[in-house]
């Protein structure tokens, strides 16, 4: 750099997400680094448990992926399954979301011919993520497929019974995914959080939540703050993304993270919040320390 002062403001405009990302200057690594120190664990709040997922980095082996994380001052990564909560652990890193019990996104708990499967899957892998000293364990609705909302609540009920008391037994929380079946996943059922907290209420155990994407949500219903304030207590974990396109969660698209943010620290809620973007700019490490930032209210 230049001078000082350009130097400072390019690391503020890192930090916002603003001009070097959005025209695709590489950043070099004497700024990176002062970035990564601004968003460290000494320099955060405290009051966001930060994470974010795997998927959104596939190109990064993930020891690196993971050394990452822990610099920027994250606590864990989501959608890790068993064979890799080695890397995580050998990093300080927590698997803040578990996967792997799931037999896909369309093939859920609405369809009662899965349920066996299902239900020996998720018996193994609550065991799994109980021993490992893990709590959250993800699970899907499935696809419609023709199926009435009401018949696939109750079959989901029907399954999801099936491992609730071995859940609460071996402390596992089991939490749906409200995913948009407007853009991204056509035809999932469990894409309105009113579906997804009554499923919550006829379940009626400490032990099943959802997992808020606000993504996903700003996506099929909107009003997001207002429907955290009023469901909080069935949300046991939130995703982030940009909307449209799923990208940075900065000024170029229409939702307001930090006012979110905020939303969810006045519910009391003491779970984790998972970057789920994909990155669009050059270094997506710089992306994610950004989001962080954007997140720590």
């Amino acid at each position: 750099m230049s001078s000082t002062v350009n130097r400072r403001k390019l690391i503020k405009q890192v930090l916002t997400g603003s001009a070097a990302l959005a025209t695709g200057v590489v950043i070099p690594s004497n700024i990176l680094a002062a970035v990564k120190n601004q968003t460290s664990s000494t320099s955060l709040k405290g009051n966001i448990n930060h994470t974010a997922c795997r998927w959104c980095y596939s190109g990064i082996p993930i020891d690196t992926l993971a050394k990452n994380f822990k610099e920027i001052g994250m606590i864990g990564m989501d959608l890790v399954g068993p064979a890799d909560w080695k890397v995580l652990k050998d990093n300080g890193l927590t698997s803040t979301m578990c996967n792997g019990a799931e037999i896909s996104l369309t093939e859920g708990f609405n369809t009662l011919q899965y349920h066996d499967q299902l239900v020996k899957n998720y018996t193994d892998h609550i065991n799994y993520v109980a021993d490992a000293g893990y709590t959250n364990l993800i699970c899907f609705s499935g696809n419609r497929k023709g199926m009435d909302d009401a018949i696939g609540l109750k079959n989901c009920v029907t399954g999801l019974k099936r491992i609730m008391a071995h859940a609460e037994k071996r402390g596992v929380v089991i939490q749906m995914e409200l995913l948009n079946s407007r853009v991204d996943h056509k035809d999932y059922m469990c894409d309105k959080s009113s579906w997804g907290v009554e499923l919550c209420k006829q379940l009626d155990s400490p032990n099943f939540k959802l997992l808020y994407d606000i993504y996903h949500m700003q996506i099929d219903e909107g009003d997001i703050i207002r429907t955290i304030e009023r469901d909080h207590q069935y949300f046991g974990h939130y995703h982030t993304g940009g909307v449209p396109g799923r990208h940075e969660i900065d000024e170029r698209q229409e939702l307001n993270y930090p006012a979110i943010m905020r939303a969810i620290v006045k519910t009391g809620f003491k779970g984790y919040v998972a970057q789920e973007f994909i990155p669009a700019d050059k270094d997506p490490i710089v992306s994610l320390t950004t989001a962080i930032k954007i997140c720590d209210v």
